[in-house]
């Protein structure tokens, strides 16, 4: 079979190149017309464009109102986007850290991204605010300027906002500790740019914060939480009577203000009544009162705490009186219908107080204040006896707690009620 086929090829294969041969390719497009080939056009981007724009008017035509809002949305949003990124850069990831070298901003907003919401990570958190207090401290920054106790603030409110207070008051203690170790050793050469000031007022607000996280009932550590709140007063009053007496230096600075002293008063005064020492509360909360504004709602509640732990307090033993202020000690001891007059007074006072106090400077606390004087003054009448008046006053601290949306007032001017009903049973 292949012997046969073989020579057929090469015959036909040679025909048909002795055909080429005598009949050229050549003469033979020479003999097609000649014309100019013209480029094939692709109107490609026109088409495209065309359907685009079709596209755009078929959506309209169909549904016109539902398009025109979907439009409107896409350059609302487009034009918010616009605006608020730059905004949000600016007052959120700039502006919270200028004061920073920006190396130290860089591990500071990180330390930021780890401490709150879905992302929160106490170790990572904690890991890059160290990390920012060294790169400050290599930097050269002051280590006790606002900035860097700052950080140091951020960590134990950080600490503090997990449940892990031991390590919250860990890190104010280490910070209470370094700040009085440097105004004993440098204080006395920064009376005149007013560093001594900014710091003696930040070791007071450090032991307030320590005492307010003693007093809670996961620490639960009221000595300690005494002993911070007492150096705090201690502290403040001490650098009164000093500018009273010396007056205030070149460059010294503003001290505390009256409202932020009448705090750090009652911060301690709170602290005795919790625990009832209300001996020892009331002449803070008197001295709270003089630093307050006549005219302050604050001042009603100021007089109400004062009725409530005159009508509270025991005296302490007079073989002690070392417990007590030296202008008690040698006072001898009221009796107790003496006290619960006094207690009377200053309810009254309260009430007269809120009384006298008119928009815009009145505010919750003077109806809160009153309500909860009235209250007291029931309290006064169901100790002596006096049931009938006693009913009277708590049926208008019901009322008046109810007016303002006062529920503890209401609930506790309720027990009372509850209380003289059960006595009238007894009687």
């Amino acid at each position: 079979m292949f012997a046969r086929a073989a020579p057929r090829v090469a015959t036909r294969t040679a025909v048909r190149t002795a055909q080429c041969e005598a009949n050229p390719q050549v003469h033979i497009f020479a003999k097609l017309p000649s014309r100019a080939l013209r480029p094939v056009q692709r109107p490609c981007r026109r088409q495209e464009k065309s359907t685009f724009f079709k596209g755009f008017k078929e959506e309209y035509r169909k549904s016109p109102f539902m398009f025109s809002i979907a439009v409107g949305g896409i350059i609302a949003v487009s034009a918010i986007g616009a605006f608020y990124i730059p905004y949000y850069y600016k007052n959120f990831i700039i502006k919270p850290y200028h004061n920073f070298p920006e190396p130290v901003a860089k591990k500071l907003r990180k330390a930021v991204f780890y401490s709150y919401g879905s992302q929160q990570d106490v170790r990572e958190a904690n890991k890059w605010f160290r990390l920012a207090l060294q790169e400050a401290n290599e930097l050269g920054m002051d280590p006790f300027s606002d900035e860097v106790l700052g950080v140091k603030i951020a960590i134990s409110a950080l600490f503090e906002h997990t449940g892990q207070y031991k390590l919250a008051t860990d890190v104010l203690e280490i910070m209470r500790t370094d700040c009085f170790r440097w105004l004993q050793e440098l204080g006395d050469k920064h009376w005149n740019d007013g560093k001594r000031t900014r710091i003696l007022q930040r070791t007071i607000e450090f032991n307030m914060k320590l005492g307010e996280l003693y007093n809670l009932k996961y620490m639960n550590e009221p000595e300690e939480a005494e002993r911070r709140l007492t150096e705090a007063v201690e502290t403040m009053l001490k650098e009164k009577m000093r500018r009273d007496k010396e007056g205030v230096k070149e460059g010294e600075g503003d001290w505390m203000t009256n409202e932020e002293m009448g705090a750090t008063l009652e911060a301690l005064a709170h602290h005795y009544e919790e625990n009832d020492s209300h001996y020892l509360a009331t002449p803070l909360f008197l001295q709270a009162l003089t630093l307050c504004p006549p005219k302050s709602c604050h001042g009603v509640v100021l007089m109400n705490n004062i009725s409530t732990c005159l009508a509270q307090q025991t005296p302490p033993p007079s073989s002690n009186p070392s417990n007590s202020p030296s202008s008690f000690s040698n006072s001898p001891a009221l009796s107790r219908s003496t006290v619960i007059e006094q207690a009377r007074q200053w309810a009254d006072k309260a009430i007269a107080k809120a009384a006298m106090i008119t928009p815009p400077a009145r505010n919750e606390e003077c109806d809160i204040g009153c309500a909860t004087a009235t209250h007291n003054l029931g309290e006064f009448l169901e100790m002596e006896g006096r049931i009938q008046e006693a009913r009277q006053k708590y049926e208008e601290a019901v009322s008046l707690s109810k007016a303002i949306g006062f529920k503890e007032g209401r609930v506790n001017a309720a027990a009372g009620l509850t209380r003289l009903k059960a006595l009238e049973k007894k009687a």
